[in-house]
């Protein structure tokens, strides 16, 4: 059975985006999804164009508040904003939960999002890993 992993942020236009597709990608056994607080309503074009030149785009991600998936039993939430600039939403539900902080590359250019998806494969995917044991 999969385990579920909800990758959390503010606007859900970007690096949770972006977590949720590293995850679905390469994590065996692990399914992904995410969520905003104040969700934008839109993929950054950018997040869209980096997915999908990685191959790992899918039509069915989109910006999407917590209502939509506060009734799936998560394993695991992640939040993934910089705590420096913004307020990191908070999972009402009994779930263990991580923080590994990203600079928001929304705003910049095409390289910002090539740097975000790699850290976020770098750092996040090894301890999603590691908080599934």
């Amino acid at each position: 059975m999969d385990k579920k992993v909800l990758v959390m942020c503010t606007g859900n236009s970007c690096r949770s985006i972006i977590g949720e597709a590293l995850i679905n990608a390469k994590l065996e056994g692990v399914k992904a999804y995410s969520c905003g607080v104040k969700p934008s309503g839109i993929v950054n074009p950018n997040a869209k164009r980096v997915l999908a030149e990685n191959g790992i785009w899918d039509e069915s991600y989109h910006s999407k508040n917590l209502d939509e998936v506060i009734d799936i039993p998560f394993d695991l939430v992640v939040t993934v904003c910089d705590n420096a600039k913004e307020t990191c939403p908070m999972f009402p539900k009994a779930v263990k939960k991580i923080h590994v902080g990203f600079v928001d590359p929304d705003g910049k250019g095409y390289d910002a999002f090539l740097k975000t998806l790699y850290e976020i494969k770098e750092i996040l995917l090894p301890k999603v890993e590691v908080a599934l044991k």
